[in-house]
C-alpha cells in the first residue's frame, strides 16, 4: 500500500507541473492588462508602473514563472490582484461550499443511477428498462446549463417551491445538486446496468440460485458487489469533475464556491487567483483518482494496490 501511494504521488509531481506551465503560459498571452483592471481606466501612468515593478510584471515571463513557482514551493499560491488576500485563504473558504455542492450531487447521482440500473438489469427489455434507456439518453445530452435554467423556471418561477439562486440550508441546495448530478445519473445508470447483465449472467450468481439464495441475497451481496467497478470508476470521474467542473452552475445558481471565484477571477485578469485555484483543483483531481483506486480494492480483493 504505501509503495503504491509512493509511485502515485511521484506520478503525479510532472502532472502538476505541467498544469502550472501551461495556465501560467495562456494567461501571459490572453488579452488585457491585470494591472489596469486593478486601479481602472483613470489611474495615472507613474501608479501603473509602480504596480507592475510590485508585481514583477515588468520583468520577462520566463522571471515572472520563477517568482510565481518559487512562492509555490513554500506553499505561497500568492495574493490576489482584486481582493489582495491570500489565494490559499480564498480558495479554502470557497471549496468547503464547492464540496458541499459536488457531495450531495454525487449522493443523488449514485443513489439514483444504481438503483435504476439494477432495476433495469433485473428485468431487461422491459417497461422500466426502456423508459430508463430513454431517460439516460436525454440525460446525458441535456447540458448542465439547460438542465438548472429549466429547474429554476419551474420550481422557483413557476411553482416557487425553491429560491432560484444564493447560498444557504437545504432549500438552497436541491436544485443546483440537481442541475449538477442530472447527467451522472443518467450515465450511472447505464453503466451500472451494463455491469449488472455481465454479473447475472455469470456462474456463481447462478450456483447462488441454485442453493436457494434469496433473489435480494443474490443481486446485492452477489451480483452487485461484483460489478462495482466499472460503477466505481464512473463515480470517481463525476466526482472529481464535479469537484474541479462546477462552474457553470456555480455561476447559475450564484453558488460561492471555487467554480464561480475562478470564473470572477477570469473576468477581472486575476492572474495569481486562476493559476492558484487550477494548480489547487489539480491537486483535489489527483487525489480523488488516488482515492478511486484504494476504492477498487476495498470493492474487490482481487485488485492488488502493491
Amino acid at each position: 500500500m504505501s509503495r503504491f501511494l509512493l509511485r502515485r504521488f511521484l506520478l503525479a509531481i510532472p502532472t502538476l507541473v505541467g498544469v502550472l506551465i501551461v495556465t501560467f503560459l495562456l494567461l501571459y498571452v490572453a488579452p488585457g492588462d491585470p494591472v489596469q483592471e486593478m486601479v481602472g481606466e483613470r489611474a495615472d501612468s507613474a501608479t501603473i508602473a509602480r504596480l507592475r515593478k510590485e508585481l514583477h510584471l515588468d520583468e520577462p515571463v520566463s522571471m515572472q514563472f520563477v517568482h510565481y513557482a518559487g512562492g509555490i514551493l513554500h506553499g505561497d499560491l500568492g495574493t490576489s490582484y482584486i481582493t489582495r488576500r491570500p489565494i490559499i485563504q480564498d480558495v479554502l473558504e470557497r471549496f468547503p461550499k464547492t464540496l458541499q455542492l459536488a457531495g450531495t450531487a454525487m449522493l443523488i447521482a449514485s443513489i439514483s443511477g444504481i438503483l435504476i440500473g439494477v432495476l433495469s438489469a433485473r428485468h431487461p427489455d422491459g417497461v422500466f428498462d426502456r423508459v430508463s434507456l430513454a431517460g439516460a439518453y436525454l440525460g446525458i445530452s441535456f447540458p448542465v446549463y439547460w438542465v438548472g435554467l429549466l429547474l429554476i423556471l419551474f420550481f422557483s418561477v413557476k411553482w416557487h417551491l425553491l429560491p432560484p439562486s444564493g447560498y444557504g440550508g437545504l432549500r438552497h441546495l436541491i436544485l443546483p445538486a440537481l442541475a449538477l448530478g442530472t447527467r451522472s445519473i443518467a450515465f450511472q445508470a447505464r453503466v451500472t446496468r451494463s455491469a449488472m447483465l455481465d454479473v447475472l449472467g455469470s456462474d456463481y450468481v447462478r450456483t447462488a440460485r441454485a442453493k436457494g439464495l434469496g433473489e435480494r441475497v443474490v443481486v446485492l451481496r452477489h451480483a452487485l458487489r461484483n460489478a462495482l467497478i466499472p460503477v466505481i470508476t464512473v463515480l470517481g470521474l463525476d466526482f472529481g469533475n464535479y469537484l474541479t467542473g462546477s462552474i457553470l452552475t456555480e455561476t447559475i445558481f450564484s453558488w460561492p464556491g471555487i467554480g464561480r471565484y475562478v470564473v470572477n477571477a477570469i473576468s477581472r485578469r486575476d492572474l495569481p487567483a486562476i493559476t492558484g485555484s487550477v494548480l489547487f483543483l489539480s491537486v483535489v483531481f489527483v487525489v480523488v483518482n488516488l482515492l478511486t483506486d484504494l476504492a477498487y480494492a476495498k470493492a474487490d480483493k482481487r485488485v492488488s494496490l502493491s
